[in-house]
C-alpha cells in the first residue's frame, strides 16, 4: 500500500505542475504590470517580428517602441525604416537601440548607428549589450571598454545621453553603463531599485499588431 500510495502521489503531483505549467505560460503572454504615475507601456522589436500592424499595437494600449536600427559596423535592420515611420504614424513615441558587437571598432558602429537612425527621436537611444554578436575570435575585457567608450563619446556628442541594456557577464562595464540612464530586465517582477528608465518586463508578451510573443517594457518619466 505504502509504493502504491507513493505512485499515487507522485503521479498527482506530476499532473498538478503539468497544470501549473499550463496555466502559467497561458498567463504569462497576456501578464501586464500595474503602471505607477507617469509611466507607459511600450515594446522593443526587430525584423524577427515580421511585419508589425502598428496602428494595431497603438490600439492596444503601446505607447512607445525601441526598434533595432543596426548591428556591428555595417549591418542595418531591413526593416528599421518602415518600423520608424508606420510606428510614428501610428501616435507611438519611436527611439532606436543598436547592438553592440565587442569586436568590431567602436567609431564604425557609432558611425552606422547615426547614420541610420533619423535625428528626431523621441526618447534617448540605446545600446545593446548582451553578447559577443558574430565574433570569431575573443577580445579581452580591455578592448571592449575602450570600442564601448569611443561609440559613446561619438553618439552622445551628437545626440545627447543614451540608455544601456546590459545583460550579465559585463559587470567590467558597470562603472560606465551605471553612470547613464539604464534599461533594466527584471522579468515578472518590478525591480527592486529606482535606477532605471526603462523596465523589460517580460520577453513574450501578446499585444495585438504583432505576430508571436514580443519583448515587453515599462518606460518611467
Amino acid at each position: 500500500m505504502n509504493w502504491r500510495a507513493l505512485r499515487l502521489f507522485a503521479v498527482a503531483t506530476a499532473a498538478l505542475a503539468s497544470v501549473a505549467a499550463i496555466l502559467w505560460f497561458l498567463w504569462l503572454p497576456n501578464y501586464r504590470p500595474e503602471l505607477l504615475p507617469g509611466e507607459r507601456l511600450g515594446i522593443d522589436v526587430s525584423h524577427h517580428q515580421g511585419m508589425i500592424d502598428w496602428q494595431a499595437v497603438a490600439d492596444d494600449g503601446i505607447d512607445f517602441a525601441f526598434i533595432k536600427a543596426t548591428e556591428g559596423g555595417d549591418w542595418i535592420d531591413p526593416l528599421f525604416s518602415e518600423n520608424w515611420v508606420q510606428a510614428r504614424e501610428a501616435g507611438l513615441e519611436v527611439s532606436a537601440y543598436h547592438f553592440f558587437r565587442t569586436c568590431t571598432d567602436g567609431v564604425l558602429q557609432a558611425e552606422n548607428f547615426l547614420a541610420t537612425v533619423p535625428a528626431d527621436a523621441d526618447l534617448p537611444l540605446a545600446i545593446d549589450i548582451e553578447g559577443h554578436g558574430q565574433c570569431s575570435q575573443a577580445v579581452s575585457q580591455e578592448q571592449v571598454r575602450s570600442e564601448v567608450l569611443k561609440m559613446i563619446d561619438l553618439i552622445e556628442a551628437e545626440r545627447g545621453p543614451i540608455i544601456f541594456y546590459v545583460l550579465s557577464g559585463f559587470e567590467y562595464l558597470e562603472d560606465i553603463t551605471n553612470s547613464r540612464q539604464q534599461w533594466q530586465r527584471s522579468l515578472w517582477n518590478r525591480p527592486d531599485n529606482d535606477e532605471w528608465l526603462v523596465w523589460q518586463y517580460s520577453f513574450r508578451q501578446n499585444v495585438d499588431g504583432v505576430q508571436g510573443g514580443v519583448d515587453s517594457n515599462v518606460i518611467s518619466s
